[in-house]
């Protein structure tokens, strides 16, 4: 199973790419500072006493830490020998007593293996791919297991070998495939190669100490972190809003950097290519020649990201899903200047057709909870925020008499506690928002809604795998008080507050707090669950809070008194029945189910095949694949099918022009809504819910 610690753009993640040095020198073991002993000392008491997990500091954790360390730095199992992890065990039950004494010599000596495992290893790669004696045999029938989970570590430099033979053969493959020819992609491989023993060359004391200090602050959970002093400066840039390059978190997973998340209004989500868990392999700067950067450290990744607002970054991406593994894409994207309280949210109009008449739904898209805190502190009377742009839409589509809303929060990964809380009370009356509770087990509950509803309308609220924090906290309360219908598929489970404080060098992100809904339940880990479920383009085993390691658990604490509608509960069943029916037969939707399931079926591949033609013939097969569902989606729809691949790739598809066709998943919402406002009107003149009619419309 991969393992990812979620970062953003210009955070350096607990996790390094596997570097060394090119020249033929020895390099000199990295030593550590006399001063890190009491900086070590510091962070530990800190992790002891305001980290919201309380944590028994015994020979349990020196396991578990031990164990994270060597994952954070050989994760895929590439260089370590066994003999080096019997050699580390002597450590296993002490790292405990260690941190106590500030002792950090077991993360520099484990570090300094790594780096001697991993030179020597590199070294050899380009040895291999420089020898005009021997070849790649690329019809040989054997496969590559990559997933250091799958596999136990090496247990000689001659299994080391054999392994990296594989995976620089799988390399080559990857390269052939994207039409690279063989010279020029062996030069490629060996400048890789180069690029991480030279990075490695580079690392020095302060990398590897908080690399070791991470390896145990991400026992507590995953957003805790040490931030050296350099990436502290980074972080600070991230914190100020204010960043010029393409708006995107990034995280290292194994050797690859890779999206974690599109920040709403930036410039890869305008440009609209990039999406979240591709891998970013190669970054070039306007026409200048691509750097290949898979095995980079991730603030040297962001360095080259990042740019002169109006340049141009091309990026060399793997998608992370809708295409074959061995597919390399080249997107360009113009740098901007991203500011978060810039992402307004936006509105539209989405109509829906029932016997006859027509509905007409306001759509706002809520892509963050952003509040431009400078401007609101000088009593700016024209400051943003995500409330004072929704209060506005809402009286706008209410002048245009729609008969329902939309809340769109797919994607937002929250922001403002305050703008939550807020947006919250523009639909419910007086009443609690959230409790938080601390550390100490103190629990807060001065998140209000202190004002009247503005719009007491029908609401339907969109979430996804990608709506976290804050969208959680907005979405769980209008389902808790009944106010509206959640759709859409399990949101990401963040439910955690988290500090950042200053240390004698560098800074501590500490989680010190969890959220609660007012019905008791904690957004953590478990997520906002929908009442009616969409099909995820996002695997709960890959992306989420219970993806993470270390994660807090869910669980509850007493619920506060709150209004609770069960109108809307009595609904779920026969709107969900109409749902199933009407979706089954939705030529769009349908295709995207398909797509997401093919998809899925796809990544159950624990081994990759060696043999070229193999691997060519799983690209064809998956182009084959999709094309036949799109020609069975056109069919359904009247539409002439596309007479083969080439065509079919080359189109525009003019029919995708309109609200309703581009997003199914948002068509579907509209529909549901529309069927909540029949029922609902049914129950005010005759206290029964009409269901006839939506079970009609339903089977049409």
């Amino acid at each position: 199973m991969y393992r990812a610690l979620v970062a953003s753009l210009i955070i350096i993640c607990a996790s390094l790419g596997f570097i060394t040095t090119a020249s033929d020198s020895e390099i000199s073991p990295i030593e550590k500072q006399s001063e890190q002993t009491a900086l070590y000392r510091e962070i530990f008491d800190r992790l002891a006493t305001r980290h919201y997990r309380e944590q028994r500091i015994d020979d349990e954790l020196s396991r578990r830490y031990l164990a994270q360390y060597l994952d954070q730095l050989d994760p895929l199992k590439s260089y370590f020998l066994q003999s080096d992890i019997d050699e580390f065990n002597q450590w296993q039950t002490k790292l405990d007593d260690l941190a106590r004494r500030g002792d950090v010599k077991p993360g520099f000596v484990i570090f300094n293996r790594l780096r001697e495992r991993a030179t020597a290893q590199l070294k050899w790669n380009i040895a291999l791919l420089q020898d005009t004696e021997r070849s790649f045999d690329y019809a040989a029938d054997d496969n590559l297991v990559l997933d250091g989970d799958q596999r136990d570590w090496l247990s000689s430099t001659g299994e080391a070998e054999a392994f990296w033979h594989k995976r620089v053969r799988d390399s080559m493959i990857r390269l052939l495939l994207n039409d690279k020819e063989e010279t020029k992609a062996k030069e490629l491989l060996i400048k890789r190669y180069e690029n991480q023993i030279k990075q490695f060359e580079q690392r020095d004391s302060q990398d590897v100490f908080q690399l070791y200090v991470n390896a145990l602050a991400t026992l507590y959970d995953p957003h805790t972190s040490y931030f050296s002093p350099r990436t502290t400066e980074n972080f600070q840039i991230n914190m100020s809003l204010s960043l010029e390059g393409i708006g995107a978190e990034l995280t290292t997973e194994d050797e690859y950097t890779k999206v974690v998340r599109i920040i709403p209004g930036g410039p890869a989500d305008l440009q609209g290519i990039l999406k979240a868990e591709d891998k970013i392999v190669g970054v070039g700067q306007d026409d200048e020649e691509i750097v290949d950067v898979v095995g980079w450290r991730l603030d040297d990744v962001v360095d080259l990201i990042r740019g002169a607002k109006d340049s141009t970054v091309r990026l060399e991406v793997i998608p992370g899903s809708g295409e074959a593994a061995d597919s390399i894409s080249l997107i360009s994207i113009v740098r901007d200047k991203v500011k978060l309280e810039e992402k307004s949210a936006q509105s539209k109009i989405l109509e829906i057709e029932q016997e006859g008449q027509t509905y007409k739904l306001g759509v706002i898209d809520i892509p963050a909870f952003y509040l431009d805190f400078e401007a609101y502190r000088n009593r700016d009377p024209n400051y943003k925020s995500t409330t004072r742009d929704v209060s506005q839409l809402l009286i706008d589509l209410t002048e245009q008499q729609v008969d329902g809303i939309i809340l769109d929060l797919r994607n937002n990964g929250g922001g403002s506690l305050f703008e939550a809380t807020a947006l919250t009370d523009l639909f419910i009356d007086r009443g609690p928002v959230v409790q938080i509770r601390d550390s100490s087990q103190r629990i807060y509950r001065n998140q209000r809604a202190t004002m009247p509803a503005l719009y007491n309308g029908p609401v339907v609220v969109m979430i996804n795998r990608l709506s976290a924090s804050a969208s959680e906290i907005f979405a769980g309360a209008l389902q808790d008080y009944g106010r509206a219908l959640i759709v859409g598929s399990r949101s990401y489970g963040k439910g955690t507050v988290q500090d950042v404080t200053g240390l004698t060098s560098g800074q501590l992100k500490l989680t010190i707090s969890k959220f609660y809904r007012v019905s008791g339940d904690s957004t953590q880990h478990r997520g906002v669950l929908p009442d009616i479920a969409f099909p995820s383009a996002y695997d709960p085993e890959e992306v989420g809070e219970s993806h993470q390691d270390n994660a807090l658990p869910w669980d509850q604490i007493r619920g506060v008194p709150h209004a609770n509608s069960s109108e809307l509960k009595d609904l779920v069943a026969p709107l969900t029945k109409a749902h199933l029916q009407r979706s089954a037969a939705d030529p769009d939707y349908a295709n995207l189910v398909d797509i997401l399931a093919l998809t899925k079926s796809w990544d159950q591949d624990k081994a990759l095949s060696l043999n070229i033609e193999k691997r060519r013939e799983r690209s064809a097969k998956w182009d084959t694949e999709l094309f036949g569902l799109e020609n069975i989606r056109l069919s359904k729809k009247g539409l002439k099918p596309h007479t083969d691949i080439e065509t079919w790739k080359e189109a525009e598809d003019p029919e995708e022009e309109n609200i309703a066709e581009s997003d199914p998943l948002l068509q579907e919402a509209g529909h549901i809504l529309t069927d909540q406002i029949v029922l609902q009107a049914g129950l005010k003149k005759t206290g029964q819910p009409q269901l006839a009619q939506i079970n009609k419309k339903s089977t049409e």
